[in-house]
């Protein structure tokens, strides 16, 4: 194994980890929109590529790109709660969809001590230089299919810079036509969550 696989294919072990956490984020199913959304205002509805910040203070669902960014801040913050609170997993075959609660997702919740343990190497990897306190995340408007939006990293940006090129400032070796990363958002009863990443090394 290169280098190059070693420093990246560490985040893509943490993604699985990740994914993996989302099936016991809750046991009840709960309850939606696009523009460029950030994750510190709301955004114009029906904007086209306009910014937008998600409240400072819990999370906002109304769109799957507010969704995304919230999620990427929160990874970056290292706040695993909120995290925890925009992740989901989809309904599969007769069991019901599981989203994060705030039971679930509490400070002694299991589910959540697992997601603190994964999150860490998130963070590093998407963490923009020079880091901040309060990273500004945008994410720009991007076409549903079905009750699905699935986010490049090149249409996210983290103060100003793209997801994709901060990952890559963090690995080694890795050229950006080899890096493949998508974030997936699913509407459920209404409200979008995180539901998936693709993060792939070609």
């Amino acid at each position: 194994m290169d280098q190059r696989t070693r420093r990246v294919g560490a985040v893509a072990t943490a993604v699985v980890a990740a994914v993996t956490v989302l099936a016991g984020c809750s046991d009840e199913a709960a309850p939606g929109g696009e523009g460029k959304t950030s994750a510190s205002s709301s955004p114009a509805a029906g904007a086209g590529e306009t910014g937008a910040a998600a409240p400072a203070s819990g999370v906002d669902r109304s769109t799957a790109e507010k969704a995304v960014a919230g999620w990427v801040a929160a990874v970056i913050k290292g706040d695993a709660g909120e995290a925890c609170l925009l992740m989901a997993e989809p309904a599969a075959g007769s069991g019901p969809a599981r989203v994060g609660s705030e039971e679930t997702c509490g400070d002694d919740a299991p589910q959540r001590k697992r997601l603190e343990q994964t999150l860490g190497q998130f963070k590093e990897s998407f963490t923009p230089d020079p880091p901040s306190d309060a990273p500004e995340v945008a994410v720009a408007r991007t076409p549903a299919t079905g009750q699905k939006v699935t986010v490049p990293a090149d249409r996210i940006t983290v103060d100003g810079q793209g997801l994709d090129e901060i990952v890559l400032s963090h690995s080694t070796g890795v050229t950006e036509d080899q890096l493949d990363i998508k974030v997936e958002s699913s509407r459920i009863e209404g409200s979008w969550y995180v539901t998936n990443l693709h993060f792939d090394i070609g």
